[in-house]
């Protein structure tokens, strides 16, 4: 349970975490720059930012979709 409580205690910011997460998105990704991150990242921020990075995604794929189906 400390761990867990330690690990939301972090303090790098969510702008920070918004950039991790979309270069994971991506899968290109240092490998020193991941264990970085797995040290310093609030875990709830990386959910937060993960499902809004998933949102954003879909909600993108659906504008491309309808605009290509639109012109046929």
């Amino acid at each position: 349970m400390s761990d867990l409580k330690d690990a939301t205690q972090r303090k790098l910011s969510f702008l920070s975490t918004l950039k991790a997460v979309f270069w994971s998105f991506f899968g290109v990704r240092k490998k020193s720059a991941y264990e970085e991150d797995a040290a310093k990242l609030n875990p709830i921020h990386v959910i937060v930012a993960g499902v809004l990075g998933a949102v954003i995604f879909v909600t993108v794929l659906l504008f491309i979709v309808k605009a290509v189906v639109a012109n046929h």
